[in-house]
């Protein structure tokens, strides 16, 4: 695992096995991570086919990950299961982990899903 401040070239080369759709939905995602979690640590695991954003090395610093996959990509967000969310956007059964699964650029730009990040940060800082 790749583990540095922000990793760009780890981060393509993990995309370039998914279609343009999904590199472009994934780099739009990592903007808008970034945008909330400016200070996060970017770590690229290719064997596990995901990227991490944390604010330090420990895996209890995960604040969110993104997992490309074939037609999409999912947010995760950790202890997402105890954030609000009104607009209804998480998705999964784990105690804390849940993610927000995005088809289309516009569900990257949902201002729902910014606020939901905002609250993922505040609860963790």
């Amino acid at each position: 695992m790749t583990s540095i401040k922000k990793a760009p070239a780890e981060f393509a080369a993990l995309l370039s096995a998914y279609s343009a759709d999904v590199q472009a939905l994934a780099r739009a995602a990592r903007k808008l991570v970034l945008d909330v979690l400016p200070d996060a640590i970017e770590q690229v695991d290719p064997p596990d086919r995901l990227i991490a954003y944390s604010l330090g090395d420990k895996m209890k610093d995960i604040v969110f990950t993104l997992m490309p996959l074939k037609a999409g990509l999912n947010l995760g967000v950790a202890n997402g299961a105890s954030l609000p969310d009104p607009a209804g956007l998480l998705q999964g059964t784990g105690k804390r982990h849940r993610h927000v699964r995005l088809t289309t650029l516009a569900d990257a730009a949902n201002p729902a899903l910014r606020a939901l990040l905002e609250a993922a940060v505040a609860k963790k800082q």
